[in-house]
């Protein structure tokens, strides 16, 4: 193998592990039909943050978190103070479970709301919309960045 292709290996496998494709202002997602504009959060520093401090969040909105393998995902609402659904989603895009209505963290420490299965994506909502959709396991999103 000449040195050139040994850099181009290299290369490849450093940005296989690398942060997920980057999203475009204007991205959103489908469930079921209906769209939502979304908040990306793909790196650390986003995904810590998350809807910390708000208030509010429009209807039709919510915040996509993802990541770059599929593992069991815990989440919390410290400082968020709007009550939401949590959506995970697997690597095939596949709801794998919801955590419906949680509310905002009123105690320290909060308590984690738990995927229950591998997830690379969740998705925040709105609390309601999830039942207001009437999604189901398995059901799909489609992310379009």
């Amino acid at each position: 193998m000449t040195r050139k292709n040994r850099i181009l290996l290299a290369a490849a496998v450093l940005l296989a592990g690398a942060a997920p494709q980057a999203f475009a202002a204007g991205a959103y997602v489908e469930l079921k039909g209906h769209r939502y504009t979304i908040e990306v959060a793909a790196d650390d520093a986003a995904r810590a943050h998350g809807l910390m401090d708000r208030t509010h969040m429009d209807a039709d909105h919510g915040m996509l978190f993802v990541f770059n393998d599929d593992m069991p995902r815990a989440f919390w609402m410290k400082n968020t103070k709007i009550p939401l659904d949590m959506l995970f989603f697997d690597g095939e895009k596949k709801l794998v479970s919801i955590q419906h209505d949680v509310p905002p963290c009123v105690s320290d420490p909060c308590p984690p709301y738990s995927s229950g299965a591998p997830a690379r994506y969740v998705l925040e909502l709105n609390a309601g919309e999830s039942a207001k959709l009437g999604l189901t396991s398995g059901d799909p999103i489609v992310i379009h960045r």
